[in-house]
C-alpha cells in the first residue's frame, strides 16, 4: 500500500462550495486511489514551515515521498504568490515536500499576467511528468505559459453529469426551491426581485447559507420571515435536497451540486464564471440582468443537458490508472 496526498482546498476556506469541490473530487479519485493510503494537507493554511522542511522529519519525508499529490479544485492559481493570503500558502522555502503535485480542474484567480516569482514557484511545486487537469482554457493558458502539460477536463463537479444522467433530471417545476445569494456580489433592485419571483411561485422557499455573510445579505430584503434558513452544511443541504425541489440561485457550485442530486437548477449568472461554463457546458443559466424572465423559466419545461469533456477526463486519468487492475469500480454520482 502506498500514500497518495490530496491537498485539500476545502480546509479553512470561507466558502462552502469548496466543500462541494472537494466531495466530488474524493469521489472521483476513488478509482485511482483505492489501493492506496489517503493522506491529506490543507492548501489555504500554511502546510509547513521552513525549518521543518530543513530538519526533513519523518513525517515530511512520507509527504514528500507519496506516489501522486494531486490539488483540488478551487481558484487555486493566482498571478502573484506574494500577495498577502494566497489561495495556496506555500513559498520557495517549504514547498519541497509537495514538489511534483498534480492539478486537478484548478482554475485561475483575476489577472492575466503571472509575475516572476509566482512563475519560479509554480514551476518547482509542479509536476513536469503529468499532464494537470484545469477548469477552462484560461487556466490551460497560464500553466502552459510555465512549461507545464495541461488539459481542459472543466470542473469535477460537472464529470458525472452525463447524458444518461441528465435525462433523469425533471424538465418541470417542483412545488419547493432552495436558493442561494451571494453577499459579495450584491443587486438590492435584481435580487429582491428574485425572491419576490420565487415566494410567488412556489409553495416552499428554503435558503441554503453556502458563506456566512450570505445571511446577513438575505437579511437586507423585504418578506422574507415565511423562508426556511438551511444550516451552513453539505448535509443540511442534501437533505433538503431530498424533497420534491428546484435550485435556484447565484451559487454556481450550489446549483451543480443540486444536479448531482437529480434536481432541475437554474444558475443566476453573476459573473464570468457562471456565463463562461453555461457557454462551454450547456448549464440553464439566467443572467442576473435578465431577472424580469426568471418567472417564464420557472414556468416553463426545459432538459438539463451538461457537455462533459469525456475524452479529456479519460486523457487525465488514464495516466494513472492501473492496466493490471481487473477491479470493476463505479463512480457514485453524488
Amino acid at each position: 500500500m502506498e500514500n497518495v496526498l490530496l491537498l485539500d482546498t476545502s480546509v479553512g476556506s470561507l466558502n462552502k462550495g469548496d466543500d462541494i469541490i472537494m466531495k466530488c473530487i474524493k469521489n472521483h479519485l476513488k478509482e485511482i486511489t483505492i489501493n492506496d493510503y489517503l493522506l491529506t494537507l490543507p492548501t489555504h493554511v500554511t502546510p509547513f514551515q521552513w525549518y521543518q522542511v530543513l530538519r526533513n522529519s519523518n513525517r515530511v519525508k512520507i509527504y514528500k515521498e507519496a506516489k501522486y499529490k494531486f490539488v483540488g479544485g478551487t481558484n487555486l492559481l493566482t498571478m502573484n504568490m506574494l500577495t498577502h493570503f494566497p489561495q495556496w500558502n506555500i513559498n520557495l522555502l517549504n514547498y519541497q515536500p509537495l514538489k511534483g503535485s498534480v492539478l486537478l480542474g484548478v482554475g485561475a484567480g483575476k489577472g492575466e499576467t503571472m509575475n516572476r516569482y509566482t512563475k519560479i514557484l509554480y514551476k518547482r511545486v509542479l509536476s513536469h511528468e503529468y499532464i494537470h487537469s484545469v477548469r477552462d482554457e484560461r487556466t490551460k493558458r497560464f500553466v502552459e505559459e510555465i512549461g507545464l502539460r495541461a488539459i481542459n477536463t472543466g470542473c469535477p463537479t460537472l464529470w458525472a453529469l452525463d447524458k444518461e444522467f441528465c435525462k433523469t433530471i425533471p424538465t418541470g417545476k417542483s412545488r419547493s426551491v432552495i436558493f442561494t445569494l451571494t453577499h459579495h456580489s450584491k443587486d438590492y433592485v435584481k435580487d429582491q426581485l428574485l425572491i419576490d419571483t420565487l415566494l410567488t411561485n412556489y409553495s416552499k422557499v428554503h435558503f441554503w447559507i453556502q458563506d456566512k455573510k450570505d445571511l446577513g445579505y438575505l437579511q437586507l430584503f423585504k418578506g422574507i420571515e415565511h423562508i426556511h434558513i438551511v444550516s451552513p452544511t453539505l448535509e443540511a443541504f442534501e437533505e433538503t435536497l431530498k424533497e420534491d425541489v428546484d435550485y435556484i440561485g447565484t451559487r454556481l457550485h450550489g446549483g451543480i451540486f443540486a444536479m448531482r442530486h437529480g434536481k432541475r437548477s437554474i444558475i443566476i449568472g453573476i459573473d464570468e464564471r457562471a456565463r463562461g461554463m453555461s457557454e462551454t457546458y450547456n448549464i440553464n443559466m439566467l443572467d442576473r440582468i435578465d431577472m424580469e424572465k426568471l418567472e417564464d423559466k420557472i414556468n416553463s419545461r426545459f432538459v438539463t443537458d451538461i457537455n462533459i469533456k469525456h475524452k479529456a477526463i479519460d486523457q487525465w486519468l488514464n495516466q494513472f490508472r492501473s492496466i493490471t487492475t481487473n477491479k470493476k469500480f463505479e463512480v457514485d454520482v453524488i
